[in-house]
């Protein structure tokens, strides 16, 4: 059976938009009218399934909104379909009020197309890359099911969550960021400005200077002599260095050393089964087949390198084999996740041992980052303590020698 996207009349006078299955584009039509439905047209999606909606799409639109106004967006798309008003006028009122002006230019379009007949999943989905895959599919799992609110509403929970794992992550790691940028100024400080001034008073100490000054006093005179290039080399090495992390051999070989990383690792690993399932379980409960659900649902695994050992998942899958097992021969996967994943799946129950999944490791990703940033924050000032004492050290023993030298030069014989 074939997909149509049918511009239906309703009995109370609404314009909608509807996805069904039919033989032939007679027999849809001949189905809507015998419900009740006025059809204006009938036409085959220029992508049919929901694994077709891929990343392209309308060209020159950059990167996604931001998570808050897309948020709020479908929040606000979800009470509008569930107090009855047509999707067609829903998109309208929503692009007018949209407050980011990069949403309203997107709504609009969005709003043309379905004036022109198009389904609004394809609609979404030829924004190219502003909105996500799992959405553009949950929208039409939510047009086939003709429960396209009870989509949306599954869908902001999703999103609700992943906002605020995001922003659980930032707040944990930006004190122990700040602690190292201030530590690092200090030390640039010491190093460049005040140890080559205190070196011109050391000059009249003569050669006899303790080791720890001496070394400390070439590390700066020779850092104050070459700070016109090695600064520069500095900045050019560390813009080099973040472009090809950038790039998809970089991303790949920094998202392999984070998996090999001590804590890192397990916390990557656990936010990575947390946002796969999440994903996985919200597209089943839209009525989505496992197959097309994983293959969307693997795109929100953001670590490349486990994105990587996941790519033989989905041809085990279609070839027949169970879901555990195609997920046990990834090497990826915590073993309590697959025992979890496997008695939802023999039980029947597998998207709602999904959510339990991503609930529990979401939890227990929290707990890895608290212990993370718990050693991180002691790491970091112990060492920057210890480069500002040793500097300070190097400043000081010359002046309590100096002074010990005067005052046993001073005593009586």
């Amino acid at each position: 059976m074939a997909e149509f996207i049918c511009r239906l009349g309703t009995p109370a006078g609404e314009v909608v938009t509807r996805t069904i299955e039919a033989v032939g584009a007679a027999e849809a039509r001949v189905r809507l009218e015998a419900e009740g439905f006025r059809v204006f047209s009938v036409s085959v999606p220029k992508r049919g399934g929901a694994a077709s909606f891929t990343r392209g799409g309308r060209a020159g639109l950059g990167s996604r909104v931001k998570p808050g106004d897309f948020l709020l967006f479908n929040q606000q798309m979800a009470a509008l379909i569930r107090a009855g008003i047509p999707i067609l006028q829903a998109v309208t009122m929503l692009s007018r009020r949209a407050a980011s002006p990069r949403l309203r230019s997107v709504l609009s379009n969005v709003e043309e197309k379905i004036r022109g007949g198009m389904a609004l999943s394809e609609a979404f989905a030829q924004q190219g890359p502003i909105f996500p895959r799992i959405y553009t599919a949950s929208i039409l799992a939510g047009e086939r099911s003709g429960a396209l609110d009870d989509v949306l509403v599954r869908y902001n929970k999703y999103m609700r969550r992943g906002v605020e794992v995001r922003r659980k992550i930032r707040g944990a790691l930006a004190y122990p960021l700040f602690l190292l940028l201030a530590s690092t100024g200090m030390v640039v400080f010491l190093t460049t400005y005040v140890v080559p001034r205190m070196a011109r008073l050391f000059e009249g100490f003569g050669g006899n200077l303790p080791t720890i000054t001496a070394i400390v006093v070439g590390i700066s005179g020779w850092m104050s002599e070459n700070i016109y290039w090695f600064g520069p080399a500095v900045i050019i090495g560390a813009v080099a260095l973040y472009v090809w992390s950038r790039t998809p051999q970089g991303r790949l070989a920094v998202d392999r050393l984070l998996v090999k990383l001590p804590i890192v690792g397990n916390l990557m690993t656990q936010l990575a089964v947390g946002q796969v399932t999440r994903s996985l379980s919200t597209l089943l409960a839209g009525g989505i087949t496992l197959v097309e659900s994983w293959e969307i649902a693997s795109e929100a695994i953001t670590n490349r390198e486990l994105r990587a050992r996941s790519s033989s998942i989905l041809p085990m899958i279609r070839e027949g084999r169970s879901f555990t097992e195609s997920l046990e021969k990834a090497h990826w996967m915590p073993e309590l996740a697959l025992d979890m994943i496997g008695v939802g799946e023999r039980s029947g129950s597998l998207r709602e041992m999904l959510e339990e999944v991503a609930t529990f490791y979401d939890a227990e990703s929290e707990v890895r980052l608290e212990q993370l940033t718990t050693i991180l924050e002691p790491a970091i000032l112990l060492v920057m303590g210890g480069v500002v004492v040793t500097i300070l050290l190097a400043i000081y023993l010359p002046i309590i020698q100096s002074i010990s030298n005067v005052s046993g030069m001073g005593a009586p014989h």
